[in-house]
């Protein structure tokens, strides 16, 4: 996004972190339809079975900044972060900030899960948005075994609400990055 600042790459075991572009619009696709398909065999169709497309991945990063995850030059981890309030977060269930940032679009590559590649993204995540800079990082994480509520919350993510959004149960979270400057 232009304008936005640029946050150094951090590197992490054999990770490397930093912003995606153009270039690996067709990586990240890659990666959020594996972790979609995935759960999607695992807990069935759902909201989170929708699939993406590099023309998607690129309209959402005219909108936001995607941080990445790679090993050995693969993405293989992904996460989009904006100033614009996504359409199903009502922002009354949130503490009241100057600058919120939100946290869209997470994945996962299936065979890198549940080994630390998350929580990392989300500290480079943290990292960018204080660069930004931010006071919050918010997210909404679908209240069912197959969404990503626990994870968020292990992540030091706080609790706001549950709301049912078209439908779709959701819980919001919110990470405050004032007290940790």
């Amino acid at each position: 996004m232009a304008g936005a600042p640029r946050a150094p790459i951090m590197a992490g075991m054999h990770l490397a972190f930093g912003l995606g572009g153009a270039a690996h619009a067709s990586a990240i696709a890659s990666v959020r339809n594996a972790a979609a398909e995935h759960l999607t065999r695992i807990y069935g169709t759902g909201p989170w079975s929708s699939m993406v497309t590099e023309r998607g991945v690129l309209s959402g990063m005219r909108t936001g900044q995607v941080v990445i995850a790679r090993e050995r030059g693969q993405v293989v981890g992904t996460l989009r972060l904006q100033r614009k309030k996504p359409w199903a977060i009502d922002v009354s269930y949130f503490t009241r900030v100057t600058h919120p940032l939100y946290l869209l679009d997470m994945a996962i590559r299936p065979d890198h899960q549940r080994q630390g590649v998350g929580r990392q993204l989300l500290e480079a995540a943290g990292e960018q948005a204080r660069a930004w800079p931010a006071d919050v990082i918010r997210l909404d994480a679908y209240d069912d075994p197959a969404g990503a509520g626990p994870f968020y919350a292990k992540c030091g993510y706080r609790e706001t609400g549950r709301v049912s959004y078209r439908g779709v149960p959701l819980i919001y979270f919110e990470r405050l990055l004032t007290s940790e400057r």
